[in-house]
């Protein structure tokens, strides 16, 4: 049977962070209930039952803001449509301020095995700052219930290049969550995107970015200290105990299929890149009308050319690399010959290394800083 992953998306949030550009809505709870409703319409619509489900995750938004009733119901109603092995790696996000000991335990009990809990950074003023609706103590309050509940294996995030943050903060941050036994820390670089509170801030003079060397050192930084304590850095930006990778994630690096349920939910199945609209009332009016493909949007039907490319820039994204051996088994194409002047003009700006009798071509240090150069290559 063919394995897919499955992500949910719940676009509910109690307040949108400042540097948010996801598809996310605040003061929409009264459209919770009908927007459940539809989300598990569109899962019952499109069973897959050829397929094994390997990984669920449920993102957002902030999923943990709704009530945990319906986390139940949706992963229950996975489990009915859909062939989902025994030990699939379920995930849910959650955010502090917006979960307990009780919806941690619902969670559980409907199979969820893995959580991912935003923290951004230790230092509350900097929270504030950026829109978090949370305290650093409310986070750790949020660990202690997630453990209390049985929860093993957690993920937690962190930002470097926040506006006004120090190498102090960062390292007060590490410091702090080392000491929680975490399996998982993502380390996410500030992206400053358009049309955000956070870009208008920044533009107005409200707040500060700190310079581009001295973001480079806290994600250095970040990365030294975690691989001190036991961290494997797989993939630019996350650190994970042996055996703890994200699979979910790993699978959509490694250009496995999987399909997206809610607004705005990607999919990437037999070589076709689709979404659903973005927009909240179109989703849920055409599903309501029983016309789920209304829903669809093509984001491109992939040739071998454009998979080829797209494979290489999501394998250098793993601190392995591309493994040339496994991209000539995939496509029965020699990466070296379709690629060569682009693999050696890298090598001599030094952000990719070739290692010849491994065949792998992975980022270097400088690679990593300026990893947007090496994916312009390849897409």
């Amino acid at each position: 049977m063919k394995e897919l992953g499955i992500y949910i998306h719940i676009p509910f949030c109690k307040s949108k962070c400042y540097y948010c550009d996801f598809c996310s809505f605040a003061n929409k709870e009264k459209l919770i209930e009908r927007y459940i409703k539809c989300l598990n319409y569109e899962i019952k619509s499109k069973r897959r039952d050829e397929c094994m489900i390997k990984t669920i995750y449920i993102g957002g938004g902030t999923p943990s803001y709704i009530d945990g009733s319906h986390i139940v119901k949706i992963i229950k109603n996975i489990k009915k449509y859909y062939n989902v092995y025994h030990n699939a790696e379920i995930t849910i996000e959650a955010n502090p301020g917006t979960c307990n000991e009780k919806k941690f335990k619902d969670y559980r009990e409907a199979g969820v095995n893995r959580l991912s809990i935003g923290l951004q950074t230790s230092n509350n003023n900097l929270l504030k700052e950026i829109g978090r609706i949370h305290t650093y103590e409310q986070y750790e309050e949020a660990i202690k219930e997630a453990k209390k509940a049985g929860f093993t294996n957690i993920n937690s995030d962190i930002m470097v290049g926040l506006p006004n943050q120090t190498i102090y903060d960062v390292e007060d941050t590490l410091d702090k969550l080392l000491k929680l036994n975490l399996t998982h820390i993502s380390v996410y670089s500030l992206i400053v995107e358009e049309n955000t509170k956070l870009k208008k801030l920044i533009d107005e003079g409200e707040l500060k970015l700190p310079d581009d060397e001295i973001e480079r050192y806290m994600y250095w930084y970040a990365k030294r200290r975690l691989e001190e304590n036991g961290f494997i850095h797989y993939e630019i930006s996350n650190f994970a105990k042996e055996g703890f990778a994200s699979k979910h994630n790993l699978d959509c690096w490694s250009q496995k299929e999987y399909l997206g349920f809610g607004v705005n939910a990607a999919s990437f199945e037999n070589n076709v890149r689709y979404s659903n609209t973005d927009n909240l009332n179109t989703y849920m009016k055409n599903i309501e009308k029983k016309d789920v493909l209304k829903n669809t949007i093509i984001e491109e039907k992939m040739n071998k050319k454009a998979l080829m490319n797209e494979y290489m820039m999501l394998e250098l994204r793993k601190i392995n690399g591309v493994n040339l051996n496994r991209f000539e088994e995939k496509f029965k194409k020699m990466a070296i010959i379709m690629y060569g002047e682009k693999i050696s003009d890298l090598c001599q700006k030094g952000l990719i290394d070739f290692n010849i009798p491994k065949q792998t071509i992975k980022l270097t240090k400088k690679g990593i800083d300026f990893a947007n150069l090496v994916w312009e290559e390849f897409i």
